[in-house]
């Protein structure tokens, strides 16, 4: 209810965007269980003047199902390898959810072996086709994909580091939700930054700067157990759908309101500020996720993490050696290594 809420506000908060800020996206993976209500939430975006879908099969009806709803975004389906340099095209933001689902027993370095080649193949034809499109990457690992996709761009001369990001808002979305149901707070007015990457131990949301404070109401043992639990929301998902699928569903509202952000960004608004997975120089890792601006270029200005408390420092400091060795991972395999 709570994301359908956030949809409705944004749509009649700017249900009357001027004609020059109308944008084409498109959404690699788009037949898939995140890009289906992914493809559903765009179509809503006010922004959005061109959806084109795609996937390597079963795009023509997802694009024909949602071309039905009464907003004013065009809609097309693209399948198939030989479509996708058309479905790229003028391209403003590319969402890319494409890759397989996580199941039971599986952990994101299983992930890793089959998704990194999807990613590649996918930026490589976006480097071709929209060089200049901010890259919205959802696909796992992100914090090896999002390397992967930088190498790729680098390889092919066209990479901005601004315009390349990786998609951690769930984690926000979660760290927000759980922290206002402990808390006994208004989900809608709570703000929680995650700092980090996008994976286990590499989440690190700083509830010690969370909006409202709720410092006096939560325990250490309760932070510590909202960590853990925004860390494992994953797998929490996982295990309650029983091995028959993955967070698709908050993970394509995540997305969306990710990829409306963007779009605001763009189109020149100037309080837009999200974390996301960036090329960035704020720790000793070379992609860190933390507090963005959002612009007409992409990343405008990347912030600090402010004060750290005791308990939030030593998570920093047990995340970045397993957060390096994944942007290595994932540089090592662009490179072909």
């Amino acid at each position: 209810m709570q994301a359908i809420k956030e949809v409705v506000k944004h749509a009649r908060a700017f249900s009357s965007v001027p004609a020059h800020f109308d944008r084409k996206v498109a959404v690699l993976g788009a037949a898939g269980g995140i890009g289906q209500p992914l493809s559903l939430l765009m179509k809503l975006s006010p922004y959005v003047s061109e959806l084109a879908l795609y996937d390597i099969a079963g795009t023509p009806g997802v694009a024909a199902d949602v071309s039905h709803i009464n907003s004013k975004a065009t809609v097309k389906g693209y399948a198939g390898e030989d479509q996708l340099g058309e479905a790229l095209k003028g391209a403003d933001v590319v969402i890319i959810p494409a890759g397989v689902p996580r199941k039971p027993g599986m952990t994101r370095d299983d992930l890793f072996k089959i998704n990194a080649g999807i990613v590649r193949a996918l930026v490589e034809a976006c480097g071709k086709h929209c060089p200049k499109a901010l890259l919205n990457i959802i696909s796992n690992p992100v914090n090896s994909t999002v390397p992967i996709a930088a190498e790729t761009l680098k390889r092919l001369g066209v990479y901005d580091e601004k315009r390349v990001l990786g998609v951690t808002t769930l984690d926000v979305v979660r760290a927000k939700t759980f922290y206002a149901e402990k808390a006994g707070l208004d989900v809608s007015k709570v703000d929680v930054p995650v700092v980090g990457g996008h994976a286990g131990v590499t989440i690190l949301p700083l509830f010690s700067q969370a909006v409202p404070n709720a410092a006096n109401k939560l325990s250490e043992a309760d932070i510590d157990a909202l960590t853990k639990r925004t860390q494992d929301g994953g797998t929490e998902v996982v295990q309650a759908k029983a091995g028959k699928g993955s967070a698709t569903l908050s993970m394509a509202y995540a997305g969306a309101l990710f990829a409306d952000a963007c779009l605001r960004g763009l189109n020149g608004d100037p309080d837009v500020v999200e974390c996301t997975y960036v090329a960035s120089t704020i720790t000793e890792v070379p992609f860190f996720s933390s507090k963005v601006k959002l612009g007409k270029n992409g990343v405008e200005q990347i912030y600090g993490l402010g004060s750290l408390n005791d308990y939030e420092a030593a998570g920093l400091k047990a995340m970045l050696p397993e957060l390096r060795s994944s942007i290595e991972k994932g540089i090592a395999f662009a490179k072909g290594e």
